[in-house]
């Protein structure tokens, strides 16, 4: 199965990075319309949230709304050691570092650690989903580890390219309950 989800990820870096500039911005775009339009993200007052890079669906825009809109904005650190995560609560972007695989993380100084219970809404990166939630994402299983802990609402955003039929899932893979694309929004719990 690790093959398989390996070539997954391949297959879904290549199809995103086929899409151009503009598309990719237009995309983006919409789903963030289509994201501040949701019930789930009006009520919330603390935003998990990770900090894009490379192909990822830009969220820095989705960051600067949540705090315009006096949201608590918390972003995740990761534990390289035992794959754990926990949230920090990130006010600024100066307060974010380049950690392993030049992911910006929030410096462990300058944030404090939110307890789950208190994220209203968790926005869960990944590079594959499927129609149920299910989803692949970059490797680590950090996320899936989190999700155990956390019973709050969770949205992926993703372009078109990265729904398939099926994802191969595995026992710990946890699904999230609503994706956002640029044309729609799959609720997952149905």
């Amino acid at each position: 199965m690790i093959t398989e989800k390996n070539e997954l990820r391949k297959s879904t870096q290549r199809k995103l990075s086929g899409l151009s500039k503009s598309v990719k911005e237009i995309n983006e775009e919409k789903i963030r319309e289509q994201l501040f339009q949701l019930d789930v993200w009006k009520k919330a007052t603390t935003i998990g949230i990770t900090v894009s890079r490379g192909n990822e669906i830009n969220t820095y825009p989705i960051i600067q709304e949540a705090w315009e809109q006096r949201k608590t904005v918390v972003v995740p650190k990761c534990n390289s050691h035992d794959h754990s995560m926990d949230f920090r609560k990130l006010t600024s972007f100066d307060q974010l570092e380049i950690v392993f695989f030049g992911l910006k993380e929030p410096i462990v100084s300058k944030t404090e650690i939110v307890d789950p219970v208190e994220i209203d809404l968790l926005i869960v990166p990944g590079l594959l989903y499927d129609p149920n939630g299910y989803r692949i994402g970059f490797g680590g299983g950090y996320f899936d580890r989190y999700l155990k802990r956390y019973n709050g609402p969770t949205i992926s955003l993703l372009h078109t390219v990265q729904l398939t039929e099926r994802v191969p899932t595995e026992s710990f893979d946890q699904p999230v309950d609503l994706l956002v694309m640029p044309d729609k929004i799959l609720n997952t719990e149905l």
